[in-house]
């Protein structure tokens, strides 16, 4: 493996853009304990005073900004190397003092509360930067608490984050799935979360078969634990709901982002309208690979494989450049400088986070995290993250920083957009069938993966919370059944669910972010809308990539044309699934 002193300068991110070393660093974490230390002391019991207000407002927004950095670079500068401890001590540092800077400022939207509508509405005149913000404190009055109530709820985040947290630890640090002994090969190595897709992957169904039982027979050893484990978080998330006073727990997840609950059930309803679909595909899969049964460890295998042509990191870039020319000149000159100054961290190194990612603070531009390995996937990969990385640029140019992070439920957008406007450019600039073949069953697959597999995770979650609101007990029989019985609709009867297959969701770490993966499914479909409407030339995408959280995500996606409180932009993406399916049967 590559060391990272090993790697040219130009192939990795420039943190120095952020803290040009460690003791700026240090300087702005002691001055921001310094800040909220005070915070309470100068402004809590005296927000009545409007001057006062916007003095702790502007406050509170500059310490949030400065923690920002302070977290970004600490975890950015530790996944270059996670074996590093001095790195390892300074994102646990960042992380305490976040837990304090949000007990301490708990008494903020309390206090604001108490002052009248008036008081505010004249607060909001001479201030109108914070006009939304007071809008959306005023639209939670009935489910914030006193300030006292708030401070102990605040406090007891960090118990809260327990269940999250143990799992972590049994799921990464603890589970040892031992050694597989790879195919024609004579030496086993490792089985890990990192190799277990890809190893899902390979052309010898006997190794998929071994790989398969090998991974799930460590989480049948501790099926009770995590069973535990996970009750215990959908109690705790019931626990802040009915605190909160709430319906439900679903309800109490997406009132903060103002979603409406239609749009979780629409989506829902719809895919399974197009649950028919998905079992055709799963027949062909079937047929394609000759074989009599599918099992759950055969749908991983690529039907098409990827082309032995290596793409080198700047014809990626370029590809990409090409792809995204329809989102216009200045977008395409922002991410040429993006692929070029430092944004992104390029290639595998000893130590380094596996997998990929966007990120950064207000105030800097973004980074991107990547393991570039040459491949055709690494291309897609690299236009998903540049994705993020514009949407980020755009809305921290446009926005201030109270309202520049989009929320999560648009955050898989810009993203998803890219990756539909690179596929649409190859096929529309590759005629040979294999490779087109290769390209749909590719699409198909991401289709699969983030509309079909996420709808599915979020029922199995409702069902799970509905069960405990109910007073049922969330036993292993029960979360088994049900996980079987959801496998079963979603995938058809051409694939065999056995116990592995049926406790799939002890690995899924998405479970302890409650009503979070249903995001994915609904990125997607309104990505899917955006990119049809980008290449027709009939959009306000920019407006949409400037709009940070300055309003509410579901207006912000009807500015853009696309309507998530209904069902049309979920079935129009699954219209769009059965053409790509239709077609990759007529060449495979």
């Amino acid at each position: 493996m590559t060391l990272r002193s090993e790697i040219d300068k130009k192939f990795k991110w420039h943190l120095e853009d952020l803290f040009e070393n460690d003791d700026l660093w240090q300087k702005d974490f002691d001055e921001v304990k310094q800040k909220v230390d005070a915070i309470e002391k100068n402004f809590k019991g005296k927000l009545n005073d409007l001057d006062v207000l916007k003095k702790c407002l502007d406050e509170s927004r500059g310490i949030g900004e400065k923690l920002g950095r302070l977290y970004v670079y600490a975890f950015m500068r530790l996944h270059e190397d996670m074996n590093n401890n001095f790195y390892n001590g300074m994102s646990q540092k960042v992380t305490e003092l976040e837990s304090q800077v949000s007990a301490k400022m708990s008494f903020i939207e309390p206090e604001i509360l108490n002052i009248s509508e008036e008081e505010l509405n004249k607060f909001v005149a001479k201030n109108n930067l914070y006009e939304f913000y007071i809008k959306n404190i005023l639209r939670m009055k009935k489910h914030i608490l006193s300030p006292e109530e708030e401070k102990i709820l605040a406090d007891a985040k960090n118990i809260a984050v327990g269940p999250d947290n143990i799992f972590g630890m049994l799921n990464n640090a603890d589970i040892n799935f031992g050694k597989i002994k790879l195919p024609d090969e004579n030496k086993a190595v490792e089985l890990t979360h990192g190799n277990f897709i890809s190893f899902m992957e390979s052309n010898n169904r006997e190794f998929r078969k071994n790989v398969f039982e090998k991974y799930y027979a460590e989480y049948l050893r501790q099926k009770n634990t995590i069973q535990a484990i996970y009750a215990a978080s959908v109690k705790k998330d019931m626990f802040f709901a009915k605190t909160r006073r709430f319906k439900s727990c679903l309800e109490s997840k997406l009132y903060g982002n103002n979603i409406p609950e239609s749009v979780y059930f629409n989506l829902i309803e719809t895919v399974h309208k197009y649950l028919p679909v998905l079992h055709d595909y799963m027949g062909l899969r079937k047929k394609v690979l000759g074989v009599s049964e599918l099992y759950m460890y055969d749908i991983y295998v690529p039907l098409v494989h990827e082309m032995d042509k290596k793409i080198e990191f700047d014809e990626a870039k370029e590809i990409v450049k090409k792809a995204l020319l329809p989102l216009g000149k200045d977008y395409v000159e922002k991410l040429d400088e993006g692929l070029n100054s430092g944004w992104i961290d390029v290639y595998e190194n000893k130590g380094k986070r596996c997998g990929a990612y966007q990120w950064g603070s207000y105030g800097c531009h973004p980074f991107v995290l990547l393991n570039y390995d040459n491949k055709l996937d690494d291309v897609f990969t690299l236009a998903h993250e540049m994705g993020h990385a514009m949407h980020s640029f755009y809305s921290w140019g446009k926005q201030e920083n109270l309202y520049a992070d989009y929320t999560i439920f648009l955050a898989e957008i810009a993203s998803t957009a890219n990756e539909t406007l690179l596929i649409k450019y190859l096929l529309k600039n590759n005629s040979d069938s294999k490779f087109r073949a290769y390209l749909l069953n590719y699409f198909i697959e991401q289709f699969r993966r983030t509309l079909y597999r996420q709808t599915m995770f979020a029922e199995f979650e409702l069902k799970a919370h509905e069960f405990v609101e109910n007073g049922q007990p969330l036993t292993l029989e029960l979360l088994n059944k049900t996980y079987h019985d959801l496998n079963l609709m979603y995938h058809g009867k051409d694939i065999v669910f056995d116990e592995n297959s049926d406790i799939e969701w002890m690995r899924i770490p998405h479970f302890y972010k409650p009503f979070y993966v249903y995001q994915y499914a609904t990125g997607h479909s309104a990505a899917i809308a955006l990119a049809e409407k980008i290449l027709a030339g009939k959009n306000n995408y920019r407006e949409f990539l400037e709009s940070g959280s300055s309003k509410y995500s579901i207006e912000i996606l009807k500015n853009a044309g696309v309507d998530m409180t209904t069902p049309e932009p979920i079935e129009n993406a699954l219209k769009y699934f059965k053409e790509l399916v239709d077609e990759f049967k007529n060449l495979v």
